[in-house]
């Protein structure tokens, strides 16, 4: 049986300062995953949300840490959120009572030097994570639906920035209030 596990965390973050550079890909099915969630938020009659350079990446930072380095079976000790030792970041286990928010919190500004509070939802799924598996569960899930479609304390939430990671086993979002003015490059 495949394991199937929805991450119902959402994560705010404020930040401190690190760089990377302003290009970025997007692979096909990251493409998709942003193209899917715009999609279902004009369902709503929501605008879309400007693809961002820097939340993506944070997202395609993450993604492949958690894939080279997260241990799932301990994601009760540490939950996905958390960031490893291994890459050029602070390491982070972000605990499920969320007593160590703050180690998560400053990982845009860490790696991109994004500018504002952000928030994001990750999904695992044990065959590989596709935007389409990623969006269903998420709309399922009374934490992350109201996020992607502005309900309940999301309401007056005016999102600027999105950012979009997926590897293999997971894919995770980034949201955020800020605009991020970086240059966005066509890649190959």
């Amino acid at each position: 049986m495949l394991l199937i596990q929805l991450i119902y965390f959402l994560t705010p973050f404020f930040t401190p300062n690190t760089t990377l550079a302003d290009e970025v890909c997007l692979s096909t099915e990251e493409q998709k995953l942003y193209d899917v969630i715009m999609d279902y938020r004009k369902e709503k009659k929501l605008k879309s949300i400007p693809y961002s350079v820097k939340l993506t990446q944070v997202a395609q930072a993450h993604v492949r840490d958690l894939v080279n380095n997260y241990d799932f079976s301990q994601r009760d000790l540490c939950n996905p959120h958390s960031w490893s030792d291994t890459g050029d970041w602070s390491s982070c286990c972000y605990t499920n009572d969320h007593e160590k928010a703050s180690c998560m919190w400053d990982k845009p500004r860490e790696i991109s030097e994004y500018d504002g509070d952000g928030y994001e939802i990750a999904y695992y799924y044990s065959a590989g994570a596709t935007a389409d598996t990623a969006l269903a569960g998420w709309k399922k899930s009374k934490g992350h639906n109201p996020l992607l479609v502005n309900l309940g304390i999301w309401h007056d939430v005016k999102w600027e920035a999105i950012g979009i990671g997926i590897y293999k086993e997971y894919a995770v979002v980034w949201f955020g209030q800020e605009e991020d003015k970086s240059k966005i490059v066509t890649c190959n």
